[in-house]
């Protein structure tokens, strides 16, 4: 009973175990002289029933990811539930059984850790709500909420504990400026001290708000599959960046950090998927999607139709990298709406693709490269892609993916990427690849809690399927 009441600590919910119903029944049965057998073994089952729902909910998560469209395809979860509290039950190790459940991830574990942290923040009645977003503030301008913002930052961290309050009351400067771009790094924003209104927007986020953020952080780090030792490279949507692991222990650090594009909100989001990475191909064609064809290409160049020529593009037959060119005209045109043909870039210095694809089959055709568009990436949102995944230093990622073996040095690699025509290299060790979305997380290579934009409203989403969910009677 005690640890479905601690359901919290996990970013879970007691009520869904039925948690305090739970106790009023073992008080009265405790309190009775002679309980009723039918009210003990109703008790029983009830205890039995709620504490097997903590378990699965604590190891693979409360929400089916399928069921809200993200292809978490995931092997399947053989644990038997059933076993493993028969087990605890019979060595009185209900503890260390549910502690051994949730995933083994550092990310998990230290976005757990900070939970606890940020719910005493959001009680804290210290920290009080700033002046609601209005004029951009720059350094040295006045501020009605300076004593107030310090306060906040100083709380969350974003200023050291020991830093001295505002000397005057109105005027924005000093050690406030540090602290405000500390807290637009952590926020995913310009950190150029200036209080404009995405700034002022996010530091009045309620930090109750900033727990529930956590706890569907969590929800969905419950949802990945099984580790292993496996290497893996990870790609987070809303903080814009990507990691590698070459294993995954409980407490790995990233061999690998880079900042990566992502699909746009608006229409063409990144999916959340679980792949393997068997081959990446260097100097590679890009194949134009149909529907980008359709929507932007020939529009283009029934304006324009020196288009293919100057974005080095062609029309071709058929599939595979020696299809035939065919020649511009009405009829290819047509052909191209229709689907019968298709428009592909070919490799070099302007293929949008870059010099390197890294390849993990998918049903949404979706893809790691590089970008001839590196001014970007100096952006602090980065979501301008058809839906792949653009990275900022394909070299070192193809370094990376390819350390196994050991001929692909990196003299081989630049070399590869600026032949003369695409290059396929098979992967010794195939590598999971995770697309994943949670806009809290403790990043990996230097321990800061990061918040992110929901820029695809995937939060919105899971919250409103965690509230249609049936609680516990």
């Amino acid at each position: 009973m005690a640890l479905l009441a601690d359901a919290v600590v996990e970013g879970l919910d007691p009520r869904d175990y039925d948690a305090a119903r739970l106790q009023a029944l073992a008080v009265a049965l405790d309190a009775a002289r002679e309980p009723p057998a039918t009210d003990v073994t109703t008790f029983d089952a009830s205890l039995s029933v709620n504490t097997l729902s903590y378990f699965r909910h604590v190891h693979a998560g409360r929400i089916d990811p399928r069921a809200i469209g993200f292809e978490m395809n995931a092997p399947p979860d053989d644990d038997d539930f059933a076993a493993i509290l028969g087990a605890a039950l019979a060595g009185h190790r209900i503890r260390e059984a549910a502690a051994a459940l949730p995933p083994p991830l550092a990310l998990y574990r230290d976005l757990r850790g900070v939970l606890a942290r940020y719910r005493s923040l959001a009680a804290d009645p210290s920290i009080e709500p700033l002046p609601p977003p209005g004029a951009t503030v720059h350094p040295g301008e006045s501020y009605a909420g300076v004593a107030a913002l310090h306060r906040l930052l100083v709380r969350v961290g974003d200023l050291p504990a020991d830093s001295p309050p505002p000397v005057t009351s109105s005027a924005y400067g000093g050690a406030l400026i540090d602290g405000v771009k500390h807290f637009q790094i952590r926020h995913g924003l310009r950190d150029d001290g200036v209080m404009g209104q995405e700034t002022q927007a996010a530091l009045g986020v309620p930090l109750s708000r900033r727990v529930r953020q956590i706890e569907l952080a969590l929800e969905r780090l419950r949802w990945l599959p099984h580790l292993g030792l496996a290497r893996l490279l990870v790609v987070n949507i809303p903080t814009f960046q990507l990691w590698g692991w070459d294993a995954m222990p409980a407490d790995g650090a990233p061999t690998l950090g880079m900042k990566v594009i992502v699909g746009r909100a608006l229409n063409t989001r990144t999916p959340v998927f679980v792949e393997e990475m068997p081959y990446i191909i260097f100097r590679p064609y890009w194949n134009v999607p149909p529907s980008i064809a359709r929507q932007e290409i020939v529009p283009a160049l029934q304006r324009d139709p020196e288009y293919l020529t100057r974005q080095d593009m062609e029309i071709v037959s058929g599939q595979g990298d020696d299809a035939r060119v065919v020649a511009l005209s009405g009829e290819s045109l047509a052909l191209v709406r229709q689907g019968a043909l298709r428009v592909r870039q070919r490799p070099g210095p302007k293929n949008s693709l870059g010099l390197v694809k890294f390849v993990f089959p998918n049903d949404d055709n979706v893809y790691l490269h590089g970008t001839p568009a590196l001014q970007l990436f100096g952006r602090s949102r980065r979501d301008f892609s058809h839906g792949c995944v653009r990275v900022e230093d394909p070299v070192a990622l193809a370094a990376w993916v390819l350390k196994d073996q050991p001929d692909w040095t990196q003299e081989r690699i630049l070399e590869a990427m600026n032949a003369n025509r695409p290059l396929r290299v098979d992967l010794q060790r195939p590598i999971q690849v995770i697309l994943f979305y949670v806009t809290a997380l403790v990043m990996p290579e230097d321990g800061t809690m990061r918040f992110a934009e929901d820029i695809y409203r995937h939060d919105v989403r899971l919250d409103r399927a965690l509230a249609r969910r049936p609680l516990s009677r």
